[in-house]
């Protein structure tokens, strides 16, 4: 049975709305919209192109953003499987200076997708080392900041999230070796240099 296009667009609306306004062309497949359809609303502009097989409705791009909004598309991006990690991590928790100028995300082994704009690690990431957000999943702030320690990144950038995380609470000096001491000795050398400076 054919949906009329009012329940289509709602449907897919209200899948839409949880993840900023980007939606799949499977989603969107899902929701009713053929790919004949699909083409016809991307082409009038209804819908804007984000990549390949994915789009975001223009009311959403309209609105101010969280700065957040890209970590969203390259989780739909991955079909869900990538975890937003790392320093990008660090920058979506505000913690120190982190800007980096590519997306960081942690994906299973066997991943295959490819794209300049990102960095892939991969790695099983445990149920406790993963947040959930409004439309994608990231790493917490505590396997952040030791992912960062172990790949050897800015010490300065690893001593400024410690330094906002222990500040904020939201992680102790035990915690934080602890979690260093599961990824390695270049890790834990990280986490105790930052560490060294606070105290």
């Amino acid at each position: 049975m054919l949906r009329d296009r009012t329940d289509s667009r709602a449907a897919l609306w209200r899948t839409a709305a949880g993840q900023r306004g980007y939606f799949t062309a499977a989603q969107a497949l899902d929701a009713g919209y053929s790919y004949q359809a699909q083409r016809y609303h991307a082409q009038r502009g209804n819908w804007l192109v984000v990549d390949r097989a994915l789009y975001r409705f223009r009311e959403f791009a309209d609105l101010p953003g969280e700065g957040d909004e890209q970590l969203v598309r390259w989780s739909l991006w991955s079909k869900g499987r990538a975890v937003v990690s790392h320093a990008t991590a660090l920058a979506a928790h505000d913690l120190g200076t982190a800007n980096p100028s590519r997306i960081h995300l942690t994906v299973p082994r066997g991943f295959r997708q490819k794209s300049d704009a990102v960095i892939l690690h991969c790695a099983e990431l445990a149920e406790s080392d993963v947040e959930g957000r409004m439309g994608y999943r990231v790493t917490t702030p505590l396997r952040a900041i030791a992912e960062c320690a172990a790949d050897g990144d800015d010490q300065d950038v690893l001593d400024g999230a410690v330094a906002d995380a222990l500040e904020q609470g939201i992680v102790t000096r035990r915690k934080l070796i602890h979690a260093a001491q599961l990824l390695g000795p270049r890790a834990e050398l990280g986490v105790e240099r930052a560490l060294g400076v606070i105290s």
